[in-house]
C-alpha cells in the first residue's frame, strides 16, 4: 500500500505517517504507531473514537492493521497537510499564506467538528489534544480534526469526566487538567485548546515566544488583549489589508480570549463559539482578561 514506506508525510510522538494508495487508486495516509506502550490504549482510543464518527470536519478512518505488536491506522489522505505549516509561516513572505477569510472559514470548520464530537455523536468524545498539528486540510482547505490517541469517550448524561492523568500538549492544556482547583474536567477543556489555537492562527506564531536567552517572553494572548481592550484601530497583525479583514481578526481574537478563560464555567460552549464566529462583531463583548500568566518557557514548545 505504501510502496515499502517510500513517501514519509510526517513524524510525531506516536510514530510515522506515510503516503499510500489503495487498489482503487484512492490515496491514503498510513499512520504506523511506534512500539506500543502498555496495553496500546492510544491505538484502541483512536479506533474506538474515530470509528464512531462521520462528519465533514473529522478525518475519516478507512481501516486499521493489527499484527502482533505492529499497529497501523489508515486515514483519508489530506493533500494540504496540517494547519501548522500554514499559520506559523504567515510572518514570513511564504507562498503558503492563506487569507483572513479562509482562516475564518477554517476556524468555523474546526468548531463544527468539535461541536459534533461534543454533542452530535451517540457517544460523546472529548479530543483533549486540539492544536494546529492535529488539524488537517483537504485540497479545498476544509479542516478535519485528526489524532484521537488521547481522546476520552463519555456517556451523554455525564457532564464532568474523571481523569487518571493529565493529557494533551503543553501550551494548549486547560488549567483544570493541571489542577482540579480550577474546576472539573469537561468538554470545556477542548474549548480552551481551541481558543489557544485560534489566537495562534490570528498571530501567525506560537502564543509563547521565548527570546534566545530564554529570559524574555512575549505572551501573545496578553499582548493582543491590551490592543482589543483599548479598542486600538490597528491590531499590529501581519496581512490585514482592509476593514473587513480587520473585523474578522478582531472577532477571532475576542472568541479566542473567551475560550481561554481560566475558569471553565466562564468559557463558552463550542456551540456558542460558532454563534459568535458567525455573528456580528458589534454584538461581541470583550471578556475579562485571562488571569493566568504565561506558563514557564519550558512548556511553550509544542511537541508534535
Amino acid at each position: 500500500m505504501t510502496n515499502s514506506f517510500k513517501v514519509k508525510l510526517g513524524q510525531g510522538g506516536f510514530g510515522s505517517v506515510y503516503k499510500g494508495e489503495l487498489r482503487n487508486q484512492n490515496l491514503v495516509a498510513v499512520k504506523v504507531l511506534s512500539e506500543v506502550k502498555g496495553d496500546g490504549e492510544d491505538f484502541i482510543n483512536e479506533v474506538a473514537s474515530v470509528g464512531r464518527t462521520s462528519h465533514i470536519n473529522i478525518v475519516s478512518l478507512m481501516g486499521f492493521c493489527l499484527e502482533g505488536r505492529k499497529r497501523a491506522l489508515i486515514y483519508e489522505f489530506m493533500p494540504n497537510g496540517s494547519l501548522e505549516r500554514f499559520i506559523y509561516s504567515r510572518g514570513s513572505t511564504s507562498s503558503s499564506h492563506i487569507g483572513w477569510e479562509k482562516l475564518h472559514q477554517i476556524a468555523v470548520g474546526i468548531a463544527r467538528g468539535l461541536e459534533y464530537l461534543h454533542r452530535g455523536c451517540s457517544t460523546r468524545i472529548l479530543h483533549l489534544d486540539i492544536k494546529p498539528h492535529n488539524i488537517l486540510l483537504d485540497k479545498d482547505f476544509c479542516p478535519k480534526i485528526s489524532d484521537f490517541g488521547l481522546a476520552k469517550l463519555f456517556r451523554e448524561k455525564e457532564s464532568k469526566i474523571s481523569m487518571s492523568h493529565m493529557r494533551g500538549t503543553p501550551g494548549y492544556i486547560a488549567p483544570e487538567l493541571f489542577s482540579r482547583n480550577f474546576g472539573e474536567v469537561s468538554h470545556k477543556a477542548d474549548v480552551y485548546s481551541y481558543g489557544m489555537m485560534i489566537l495562534e492562527m490570528v498571530g501567525g506564531r506560537k502564543n509563547i515566544e521565548v527570546g534566545v536567552d530564554h529570559t524574555s517572553e512575549i505572551y501573545f494572548p496578553h499582548w493582543i488583549y491590551k490592543k482589543v481592550e483599548l479598542l486600538e484601530e490597528q491590531l499590529g497583525l501581519q496581512g490585514i489589508l482592509c476593514d473587513e479583514e480587520n473585523k474578522i481578526a478582531r472577532k477571532m481574537i475576542i472568541v479566542g480570549l473567551w475560550c481561554i478563560q481560566t475558569n471553565p464555567l466562564n468559557r463558552p460552549t463550542i456551540t456558542r463559539v460558532l454563534e459568535m464566529l458567525e455573528g456580528d462583531l458589534a454584538s461581541l463583548k470583550i471578556p475579562p482578561k485571562p488571569y493566568l500568566s504565561s506558563p514557564p518557557g519550558s512548556l511553550g514548545s509544542s511537541p508534535n
